[in-house]
């Protein structure tokens, strides 16, 4: 179907929407609704209910603060969208975002999930289905077992046969936890048992698998966007290297360190792979830049926090296309409509205090106030007053900048940084403007082993 059939329709897809999160994606996902006429409905939990970002919005309550009673709460989530008769339900990232049994759990009552079907979102969940399907899709991958690994004698024979060091994975693994790595062979059975035994209490699922470790490299990640009619399109890359604890503090696009070849490649290969698994709405594939040599890691099958970047350079909104995609509406445009300009960088700003070891920082916020400009883009929830509640993620905004080259997009992030106020809680901040500022990242000599300028 070509791109000039394709359009937004006078008529919104839904009446109401459930917004299943909280928060700076709450809101972002309230903007979109806004956009296309739909009527936003916030799940709230006891802590957020008096939130600033609420005000004036209709609300339901669905537990108390802790997320097992709120957010992570399937059954009251669902019916609090029956009852306040919304057909669909957006579930952000986060929480429930990526739980197939909660996108079947809507869908058995009626209400469209706002993401892609649960046989797909439960095939690229476990790492080494994931893994098989990219191959045969042709994607490269980081050498390692072929599916779980029954024992630590097996791990041991596959770590001789790829190579030294390795890692242990968790099948069902993320944020970091239940990986060990081992550094020779004497190594693997300690390994092996610690990443098990952290996967089980983590995840409940002790399964591993192994990969070589590829130390030195960038994690790069491409955003896809599909329909429930076959057509995927790529919006570029983002490099997402600088992290602490596996959490991302900055992510940009295009990434400086692939060569147009690799990009051009992958990006197809990425298309390709997205929809032989019939892949429907946005989702990421996240990628380890090994020698020059793009290998796939894993699918996250839902919005990125980092997806704003890709907005920037697109000038495309992905939550609208979401939302019109899950109504049963194809793209709205093809991959010859996607023109990426520029350089667009994004800096998470979370209430932490990086002079004591990133301790949460929860506190009422006195005064605040949002960087403008040209090229400046904010995403919040925050203004003067709010109360940043202990129970979670301690995000408050992303700020986004863009320019037409790179040394253009790091300036006016610094800029933009060195104009946010923020009073009554300690912030990230110093730690970005001290990486922004290195000569490591302003040069782009920096890899996954530690963060430029620290």
């Amino acid at each position: 179907m070509s791109a000039k059939t394709r359009g937004t329709p006078a008529v919104p897809m839904f009446r109401r929407l459930m917004v299943a999160n909280r928060g700076e994606v709450a809101v972002r996902i309230a903007r979109a609704c806004d956009l296309l006429g739909i009527t936003p409905v916030f799940a709230t939990s006891t802590a957020d209910r008096d939130a600033g970002y609420l005000r004036g919005r209709e609300t339901v309550c669905i537990g108390a603060a802790r997320s097992p009673q709120s957010y992570l709460n399937m059954q009251a989530i669902v019916q609090a969208a029956r009852q306040s008769e919304c057909t669909a339900l957006h579930p952000g990232w986060g929480f429930l975002s990526e739980n197939p049994v909660f996108a079947a759990l809507c869908e058995a009552h009626g209400v469209t999930f706002i993401g892609p079907p649960a046989r797909a979102m439960h095939l690229m969940g476990k790492k080494t289905p994931a893994k098989a399907a990219m191959r045969a899709a042709g994607l490269a991958l980081i050498p390692g077992s072929d599916g779980i690994l029954d024992s630590a004698e097996q791990a041991r024979e596959v770590a001789d046969r790829v190579g030294y060091p390795v890692l242990l994975k968790a099948e069902s693994g993320g944020g970091g936890r239940g990986m060990r790595i081992a550094r020779g062979p004497d190594e693997v059975a300690s390994a092996y048992a610690d990443a098990q035994a952290e996967a089980i209490a983590a995840f409940g699922d002790g399964r591993l698998y192994l990969e070589r470790l590829i130390e030195g490299g960038r994690h790069v990640e491409i955003q896809i966007m599909a329909d429930r009619y076959g057509d995927v399109v790529h919006l570029g890359e983002r490099d997402c290297t600088v992290q602490r604890n596996h959490q991302k503090l900055l992510e940009e696009s295009p990434s400086p360190s692939l060569s147009a070849e690799e990009r051009e490649k992958t990006l197809a290969a990425a298309v390709r792979a997205a929809a032989s698994i019939g892949y429907v709405g946005a989702g990421t594939m996240e990628f380890l830049l090994d020698q020059g040599t793009l290998r796939f890691m894993e699918m996250n099958t839902r919005l990125q926090v980092e997806h704003s970047v890709s907005e920037v350079r697109s000038g495309r909104d992905l939550v609208v296309e979401q939302i019109r995609v899950a109504a049963g509406h194809p793209l709205s445009f093809g991959q010859a409509d996607v023109v990426l300009a520029g350089h667009a960088i994004e800096c998470r700003i979370n209430a932490e205090d990086p002079a004591n070891n990133f301790k949460p920082a929860p506190g009422k916020i006195v005064r605040w106030h949002s960087p403008t400009g040209e090229g400046v883009r904010v995403d919040t929830h925050v203004d003067s007053g709010y109360e940043v509640p202990p129970h979670y993620d301690s995000l408050l905004c992303k700020v986004i900048t863009a320019g037409a080259t790179r040394d253009e997009a790091i300036g006016r992030m610094i800029t933009a940084l060195g104009e946010l106020v923020c009073e009554g809680v300690p912030t990230t901040v110093p730690l970005h403007l001290q990486i922004l500022r290195s000569p490591a990242f302003r040069s782009n000599h920096y890899d996954t082993r530690a963060i430029p300028g620290i």
